[in-house]
């Protein structure tokens, strides 16, 4: 290895150590979202066409007052009618007819057993409001007072409750001809289906727009991770599209939309809505039908919105016209939301988790880990099966690596003599060499290619167990009741031998007392560098020896399944590698080698310079 390649690693090395220590002592700031009122008119006219953009609900921003108490204040300003479903709890305010109050049954904030279940939506006035809420446009000569707008108070039922068995109807007069009603109804997961329709009864053609948004009131709490897309995702006839938040601000300005808009026309299909880590709420118009994506950015209100605006419709008198789309507000689960593609016809929707960049990666592995996971009922043990299975289809290209190492290995006396030979030339040191491989049939390069598929699959099983909602909260066994987060276990209490707690996850003592399975990594890392020799440069030998301990250290902090993935890597690699050279007649010295590289063989009997025999005693 010559100095470039000496200085390119001790580079990275320091690099790295000098970004992590940098990340955990100056975290990014994060920026508190700027406060405004709202502006209570039902829309904005735009006056090129007489319509008026979709309205939204006065006292969306103010100030925020304690998260609990704002939220039970903010539920009580309107009357509500029940959600009960076997995974949902909440309820539909009956003003505006929004779907704004809702909790997934089915997981809590914590590990904790009295932990909260999480909170999805939230009412207008509440922090973070995030609501959804369907309606109409007026066109023509239609008055904006005519259609119910974001504050109507609509009629129920007295006794109704929104369950999967029993939809709600609810109904507006509007006291000059048109009737509207809403009929919500829910699966028994998290779909609901909005019917809205209007009876003209005026005595005259009317001219109207459905539509549906969901608003978020301020820039919501993000796990704010590079890997990981947070904020508006979309698909219109078969792209996908992400919009960050902070990318929602920089839209351009539209005077008569009231903000920062971006608009994308549908032809066949398509649905929009944000996306958290785990969490979605998004807007699915009925397939075939055009209609327009709009992403939305309010400045004066710091209000983020999407929106699905269908076409005009003319009812002429006496008729009625029914409008029909979804609404998903839940967890994002894999094989929730491929049902959903597969058996309801939308298209994509499993596309809604982040699988990044090696999609064509992310996609099998995870399939096959839920698979897995599926027959063992052990997240963890199911990726070191899938460990294993990925090793095994890896094994021809390690098994020629090996051979490669081994048949280096043999060569090593002769690249010595070389190297004297060659002196301070490093050209003629490189002709010599190649000529030494050419002629032995030995291509150095060959151990590299493992190494180089390793890295991608790597990267994707980290974006998988990153992602995923099936790895939150995924016990492995004792200690490891989550793969998702970073081990547990600390030397601080020497891994709970004593009573006081371990450091905090991201803080600088849980960087140095790290847990059980980032020791394992490093000792795993080590024993598999002990298969090959030592560099002959002591400054190289130094920084590999280092390379395992810096790792441990690096990657203390990662999730739990990902170092279990890593451990189990290295442990099937190392009885691969320690097998397949034996086979070949190496014998690798594991505890030598970076003193004395590999045990010297006893000199053959064809050696032109045989030892000299001492004198006879």
């Amino acid at each position: 290895m010559d100095d470039q390649n000496k200085n390119l690693i001790l580079a990275t090395v320091l690099s790295a150590v000098v970004i992590l220590v940098w990340f955990f002592l100056f975290p990014p700031e994060q920026q508190a979202p700027t406060v405004a009122e709202v502006p209570t008119a039902d829309g904005i006219v735009d006056p090129a066409t007489g319509a008026i953009t979709p309205p939204v609900a006065p006292g969306d921003a103010g100030v925020v007052p304690a998260p609990a108490e704002a939220r039970e204040a903010a539920l009580t300003t309107a009357a509500r009618v029940e959600i009960d479903t076997p995974r949902l709890t909440g309820s539909v305010s009956l003003a505006g007819g929004r779907i704004d109050d809702l909790s997934l049954k089915d997981y809590r904030e914590t590990l904790d057993d009295d932990s909260p279940i999480v909170t999805l939506l939230s009412p207008a006035g509440a922090p973070n409001a995030y609501y959804a809420l369907h309606g109409w446009v007026p066109g023509g000569t239609l008055a904006s007072d005519a259609v119910p707008g974001a504050t109507t108070v609509w009629s129920a039922p007295a006794d109704a409750v929104l369950t999967p068995e029993t939809p709600l109807e609810l109904t507006w007069d509007n006291g000059a001809g048109l009737t509207f009603r809403k009929v919500i109804s829910i699966d028994a997961n998290y779909m609901f289906t909005v019917a809205q329709s209007v009876d003209n009864t005026t005595g005259e053609a009317v001219r109207l727009a459905p539509y549906g948004l969901i608003a978020r009131q301020g820039e919501p709490e993000t796990v704010n991770f590079f890997i990981l897309h947070e904020g508006v995702v979309a698909r219109s006839d078969g792209e996908l599209l992400e919009i960050d938040y902070d990318d929602m601000v920089d839209l351009d300005p539209v005077a008569a939309e009231g903000g920062r808009v971006q608009i994308t026309e549908v032809a066949e299909d398509g649905w929009i809505g944000f996306t958290d880590k785990y969490w979605m709420a998004a807007l699915i118009p009925s397939a075939g039908v055009p209609f327009s994506e709009v992403v939305k950015y309010v400045d004066r209100a710091d209000r983020y919105q999407t929106e699905t605006r269908l076409p005009y419709r003319t009812v002429e008198a006496g008729q009625t016209h029914v409008s029909e789309s979804r609404l998903f507000a839940g967890a994002k689960e894999w094989e929730q939301l491929r049902a959903y593609q597969n058996d309801e016809g939308i298209a994509g929707f499993v596309d809604s988790i982040d699988w990044g960049w090696f999609y064509f990666l992310t996609k099998p592995i995870f399939a096959a880990l839920h698979w897995l996971n599926a027959q063992i009922g052990n997240m963890g043990i199911a990726i070191i099966v899938l460990t294993l299975g990925i090793k095994a289809i890896l094994l021809p290209l390690a098994y020629k690596s090996y051979v490669s190492m081994a048949r280096m290995k043999e060569l090593q006396p002769e690249m010595e003599k070389l190297k004297e030979k060659a002196g301070e030339d490093r050209q003629k040191l490189q002709q010599g060499m190649m000529e030494l491989y050419k002629k032995n049939k030995v291509n150095p390069a060959a151990g590299c290619l493992p190494i180089l598929l390793q890295i991608p699959i790597f990267f994707s099983l980290y974006k998988v167990i990153f992602v995923t909602l099936e790895l939150r909260h995924a016990p492995f066994f004792g200690p490891f009741q989550d793969l998702s987060a970073p081990d547990p276990t600390s030397i601080f209490n020497l891994f709970g031998a004593f009573p006081w707690p371990a450091p905090e996850a991201g803080t600088i003592l849980a960087l140095v007392f790290i847990g059980i399975l980032p020791i394992l990594l490093g000792v795993s890392m080590w024993l598999q560098q002990k298969l090959n020799p030592a560099p002959t440069d002591p400054t190289q030998a130094m920084i590999f020896a280092w390379l395992p301990w810096v790792f441990m250290f690096m990657l203390g902090g990662f999730a739990s399944g990902l170092v279990v993935y890593w451990i189990a890597n290295n442990t099937i690699t190392f009885i691969q590698q320690y097998s397949i050279m034996r086979s070949h007649g190496s014998k690798p010295d594991l505890f030598g080698n970076i003193k004395g590289g590999f045990k010297k063989k006893p000199a053959a009997a064809n050696d032109t310079k045989a030892p000299k025999s001492g004198p006879k005693k």
